[in-house]
């Protein structure tokens, strides 16, 4: 557990005070938009640079945030850039109550997001081959890391982090009957899961009104193995005030597997990008 008054001393960090307090580099900008528009230039950026060098590129993207990627299909398409050298992996999906991946078309698919989102607006020449979009599956769980290996390694783990801690559904896997320590977690792989009571109530929140039986059951997750193997992270939060608590023991706290996130520290490069209300200081109520 981590130690309650540690977790006071956090909470109550200025915003002003919290990147220069944080191990790991701490980027605040002002709005949600000003995040998107920080997500898509990154990533346009690493795909130009990519292709100007000759390089091929394999990136791991996420569903959550979203609204970047708009944003990257029109720069994509103003400046013509082609895609063919960029591998996408996914890293997770939902999965119906039997563990099978939901339709493409179903709004609720990650892989039919990164469709309608991203590569349907892209123009038709520019667009990557079809077996460069890669996203976990239940009927093959080593494909990821199969084509990782084979492709070469990931440049960039791009993606958010949950209330919990998590990320993709990298959860806190361990419960009074099953310990999980660290250095498992740390080596985890892409695995099959149940999502976690807390998760389903707060997906239910955002993106459903509250109907907890619209949201699936399961999920399939890159594991930390995979995400943490990537040259660079980059971690971005539009989600406001809430994730003020979670931010703070993410920068701070020492690795746990009660908040996966945590496991970040140690790597040689990494940078968390939020919106000035999720760094600003939660309650101390402990």
């Amino acid at each position: 557990m981590v130690d309650k008054a540690l977790l006071n001393e956090w909470f109550a960090i200025p915003p002003d005070e919290l990147s220069a307090r944080s191990p790991i580099p701490l980027r605040i900008l002002t709005t949600p938009d000003e995040v998107h528009r920080d997500f898509a230039a990154t990533m346009f950026e690493e795909i130009r640079e990519a292709r100007e060098a000759g390089r091929a590129l394999r990136i791991i993207v996420p569903i959550g945030p979203t609204a970047h990627y708009p944003m990257l299909a029109e720069r994509v398409n103003e400046s013509g850039l082609a895609l063919d050298h960029v591998t996408f992996f996914g890293m997770d999906e939902w999965l119906d109550w039997e563990g099978r991946p939901l339709p493409l078309t179903d709004l609720r698919s990650f892989e039919g997001q990164f469709h309608r989102l991203f590569l349907d607006r892209l123009e038709p020449a520019l667009l990557p081959p079809a077996d460069n979009v890669i996203f976990p599956t239940p009927a093959d769980l080593e494909r990821s890391a199969r084509e990782i290996e084979r492709r070469g390694p990931v440049s960039t783990t791009y993606g958010g982090f949950g209330f919990q801690g998590h990320i993709a559904f990298n959860e806190p896997p361990s419960t009074r009957w099953s310990a999980v320590s660290v250095e498992e977690l740390r080596h985890s792989h892409t695995r099959v899961l149940p999502i976690s009571v807390d998760t389903l109530f707060v997906m239910a929140q955002r993106i459903a009104g509250g109907n907890v039986f619209a949201i699936p059951p399961m999920a399939v997750t890159l594991g930390m193995r995979d995400l943490l193997a990537a040259k660079r992270i980059r971690l971005y939060s539009v989600s406001g005030p809430w994730k003020g608590a979670i931010l703070r023991i993410l920068l701070l706290s020492e690795p746990t597997v009660e908040f996966p996130a945590t496991l970040l520290h140690g790597h040689p490069d990494v940078e968390i990008i939020v919106e000035a209300d999720a760094a600003e200081c939660p309650m101390a109520c402990l």
